[in-house]
């Protein structure tokens, strides 16, 4: 397993990543105005974006490839996605790991964006709650998360 930065070519695959672990896994935590918010934000034009101003790193597996993506910008961890057939194996771990040294070289705290489905993972590695955020969606329903932050060693 190792992480380097995405290249250009990757964006649509990133993409379809993304999508896929939205489509799967978030549905079980967020009603559907949330996820199509979630699928809306996380589009090809952003991730391209991105990796043109090189803040998205991949995590590739030998034999499975790119398995998980983590976009990093200033002192802020976001897009942090890992295959559902890939999750709980390390993955995420790694990337926040790769992320979070990334980010002390430059900052003593790093803040993140934290999905229900995300939040345990960030809790059980020293984050804390700073402030709570609702969108209301396009049709009605509630996009709920929780911006976190932890203070880094450097």
């Amino acid at each position: 397993m190792r992480i380097r930065e995405a290249d250009i070519s990757e964006a649509e695959r990133i993409r379809s990543m993304v999508d896929e672990t939205i489509r799967k896994i978030y549905p079980r935590y967020y009603p559907a105005g949330a996820v199509d918010f979630f699928l809306q934000h996380h589009n090809l034009q952003n991730i391209s974006e991105d990796i043109k101003s090189r803040r998205v790193f991949v995590c590739v597996d030998e034999a499975a490839g790119v398995v998980g993506t983590v976009t990093v910008k200033d002192n802020a961890i976001n897009r942090l996605f890992v295959l559902p057939g890939r999750q709980r194996k390390g993955y995420g771990g790694k990337l926040l790991d790769f992320a979070e040294k990334m980010i002390s070289e430059r900052y003593s705290e790093v803040v993140i964006d934290a999905s229900f489905a995300a939040k345990k993972l960030y809790l059980t590695r020293g984050y804390k709650d700073k402030s709570f955020e609702i969108i209301t969606t396009d049709n009605g329903d509630y996009l709920c998360y929780d911006t976190m932050i932890r203070e880094l060693d450097g």
